[in-house]
């Protein structure tokens, strides 16, 4: 395109996108159906902010999950979402209980703490998931003034290693939370793939079971960029909207967040996606299974599938396939599984991890 002063606009493909990997979600483009729907909402005026018809309508369709006291604040990552969801249940003296294994104690770059000014208090889990029992190593204390006050619990659903919490565990880790005068976050940055495993709706392992707030994640389950704080119990936080500005998570074009998450829930299409995600972990699971040498460490229940296998063996996979080091001093590896990845790239991926182990 030449512009009125001559300058060109040349845009080319820089990838080959017939490459597939099982490093992460977040590798995966946009499904075309969220595509298209930020292609609807572009054209014209809407007021920023979030005062467009698109976040207007975004709310009627969370209260159709999460029930009517639903209230989505769009922001821009999933980080965002956790710092100021968590920064909204607390006081600035208070402290967050969650698995030494959760993504905001291992892979937010001290962003709750940093940014948020939050203490995390953690629990080391055999699995990634809290029980009350686990809850109660760290929850004590609030009277002393030399210690962090528990205000909250965090849990990540899915995990971090690939597990789901069953609707009844995270009502019982909820109700001892409550019973201690304690809220509950739940970081849902794969909570669709959660609810594909589970075969449940949202709302039954979240605002049923008395879950205060939820980070919303859209990023790994198709959406461009974008999640969302959803405020479950309007009683637990405070200052919302204040705290989403301060965090620098307010989008001025916000349509395009929101038409996002719209085009997600609106129908299926974030449960199509999550189920095919789900789905091919559980190839791959099955298929890695026939291979002697190569061990699956959790259960496979989402769309992760954490292995151990010869640190060497991992080295020339990965010149052939993304993927990434759990624990790299224990050859510890995790493949994830994206709403394209296809049953070919599955294969794929499986006769090239068997040619690699008979090396």
């Amino acid at each position: 395109m030449t512009t009125a002063l001559g300058s060109r606009t040349d845009a080319r493909r820089h990838h080959d996108p017939s490459v597939r990997g099982f490093a992460s979600d977040n590798y995966a483009g946009a499904h075309p159906e969220v595509l298209a729907a930020i292609a609807l909402a572009n054209g014209g005026h809407q007021v920023a902010y979030g005062e467009d018809q698109y976040t207007d309508h975004l709310q009627r369709i969370m209260h159709s999950h999460f029930g009517p006291s639903a209230e989505a604040f769009p922001v821009f990552n999933g980080t965002g979402a956790n710092v100021t969801a968590l920064q909204a249940l607390t006081d600035r003296w208070g402290a967050v209980i969650c698995a030494e294994s959760a993504h905001i104690n291992v892979d937010e770059g001290g962003a709750p703490e940093r940014m948020g000014g939050l203490k995390l208090l953690t629990v080391p889990t055999p699995d990634g998931k809290l029980t009350p029992e686990l809850i109660d190593r760290q929850a004590w204390g609030w009277e002393d003034e030399h210690r962090a006050m528990p205000q909250v619990v965090s849990i990540t659903q899915n995990t971090e290693l690939g597990t789901v919490y069953t609707v009844d565990e995270i009502r019982a880790i909820v109700e001892h939370a409550h019973s201690k005068g304690m809220k509950v976050h739940l970081d849902g940055a794969r909570i669709a793939n959660a609810a594909a495993s589970l075969n449940v709706p949202m709302r039954a392992f979240t605002n049923a079971v008395g879950v205060d707030v939820i980070s919303y994640g859209g990023t790994k389950n198709g959406m461009l960029f974008g999640e969302a704080v959803v405020v479950l119990n309007p009683d637990a936080v405070s200052h919302m909207k204040h705290l989403r500005k301060l965090s620098m998570q307010l989008a001025s074009k916000m349509r395009f967040v929101s038409v996002q998450l719209e085009a997600l829930l609106a129908k299926d299409l974030w449960l199509r996606n999550a189920r095919h995600a789900n789905a091919m972990a559980q190839r791959l699971a099955e298929g890695v299974r026939g291979v002697d040498g190569v061990e699956i460490l959790y259960p496979v229940q989402a769309n992760a599938v954490f292995a151990r296998l010869p640190h060497d063996v991992s080295r020339r996979l990965q010149e052939r396939f993304r993927f990434y080091f759990w624990d790299e001093a224990a050859g510890d590896v995790r493949w994830m599984c994206s709403f394209d990845t296809s049953e070919d790239d599955v294969d794929a991926f499986l006769q090239a991890l068997k040619e690699e182990m008979a090396r």
